[in-house]
């Protein structure tokens, strides 16, 4: 522990020492603060965006329980910001302000782990046990994997939210929380997840990033070729110019919109010569959960967005063309398997994902009996309630 630390201290940048410094400032503001704020909830996502599962529970709060003191953090240019002041309470995100309320609030609530005034700076202060204060992980997403970087000696998390019965036990018995730290109230954006129909008919295709893309490709105009090399770019990229998907789209009345993970979000502009074909949507201009709620059917690889979806009952496809890369370098195996736990059939290549996709087009974008059972077992609500038990969960803590 103490090892990763010195690491992280050793990673300090010119923006983290301006932190430090307003940290130390915070500190005695913050003091006084508490004792006329002594339950003062403090929620953030990303910096410039509200649109996860803290917006949802903060949106929640501010409607059924005025009494409950919360505090958003964001970015005041953020293109959500007028949307969550209408709410309630916001305060500028990596402010002075916001270091005074991280260190006076009762609880911190993030669906990020590193959603607080500098990453950098309150990981030495967390981890090392220099700052105790009680924080909750409202999550991004259902977990699959085994993700060393969420394990309890690597956050000091005093809540870690679950969705379903398996990742419950998985996170329980391995990620190394103390009991009782692991709960299950699901991710609050669940409340909001139902099928609309929008006004066009939507084939999404949604891949989720690559560690060793986006920390080693830059995205500037020099290196096009050296994106356009990578398996991970030929491989949709050919898909998305192939005559027979082309065909099935015309066929269907159906649109295309091709959607990045945020991490590779910067890659967005590789691929506008396919606009004739396909919507290349880009942050902030398309909301992930409104493309997920409209969509007929969902092309990913192994995004946790495929959950989101199959919780609608809608269908989807796996492109799992470097599944044995993407597992050395991006992340280990946990408790689910695709092949016995996915919910739509795995492609390995593009002639199995198109003939998949004509089958499922042919089912008119059903999702087949066999995935609908598995969704059946797999989730365990399924209301509209997932806020509400976030928030009687993190009021009952201590």
């Amino acid at each position: 522990m103490e090892q990763k630390i010195l690491e992280k201290l050793k990673m300090v940048k010119f923006g983290d020492l301006i932190h430090i410094f307003k940290f130390l400032f915070a500190l005695l503001p913050a003091m006084f603060f508490r004792k006329k704020h002594k339950d003062l909830w403090l929620i953030c996502d990303y910096e410039m965006e509200a649109r996860d599962n803290p917006y949802w529970l903060f949106r929640y709060i501010c409607k059924h329980h005025p009494e409950q003191e919360v505090v958003y953090a964001i970015n005041y240019h953020s293109p959500d910001y007028r949307r969550v002041a209408k709410l309630g309470k916001t305060v500028p995100y990596g402010s002075l302000k916001h270091w005074i309320y991280y260190l006076a609030a009762s609880k911190n609530i993030s669906s990020q782990k590193g959603g607080k005034p500098n990453a950098a700076v309150c990981y030495v202060l967390e981890v090392s046990g220099l700052l105790k204060n009680t924080r909750v992980f409202l999550q991004h997403g259902i977990i699959k994997d085994d993700l060393s970087y969420l394990y309890y000696k690597n956050t000091k998390m005093r809540m870690f939210v679950c969705s379903v019965p398996r990742e419950y036990e998985f996170v329980r018995d391995t990620y190394g929380y103390p009991k009782g730290y692991v709960q299950m109230p699901g991710l609050c954006r669940y409340d909001n997840l139902f099928p609309v129909k929008g006004k066009e008919r939507i084939l999404l295709v949604m891949p989720t990033w690559r560690k060793w893309i986006a920390h080693t490709v830059s995205d500037s105009v020099e290196s096009v070729s050296s994106f356009n090399e990578t398996e991970f770019a030929r491989a949709w990229k050919h898909f998305l110019h192939d005559p027979r998907l082309q065909k099935i789209l015309k066929q269907e009345n159906m649109k295309l919109v091709f959607y990045l993970h945020r991490n590779m979000q910067k890659f967005a502009p590789h691929f506008q010569s396919l606009s004739d074909t396909a919507t290349i949507a880009v942050w902030p201009e398309y909301d992930c959960q409104r493309l997920l709620k409209e969509a007929e059917c969902l092309i990913t690889d192994y995004s946790s967005v495929a959950m989101d979806f199959a919780y609608m009952r809608k269908p989807v496809l796996y492109y799992q063309f470097d599944y044995e890369q993407f597992r050395k370098g991006h992340m280990g195996e946990g408790y689910y398997d695709y092949e016995q736990d996915g919910f739509g059939p795995i492609c390995s290549n593009e002639n199995e994902l198109i003939q998949a996709l004509e089958k499922t087009a042919s089912e008119d974008f059903c999702m087949e009996h066999q995935y609908t059972k598995r969704c059946d077992a797999f989730f365990y609500y399924h209301d509209r309630n997932y806020c509400k038990r976030n928030y009687e969960a993190i009021k009952k803590l201590k």
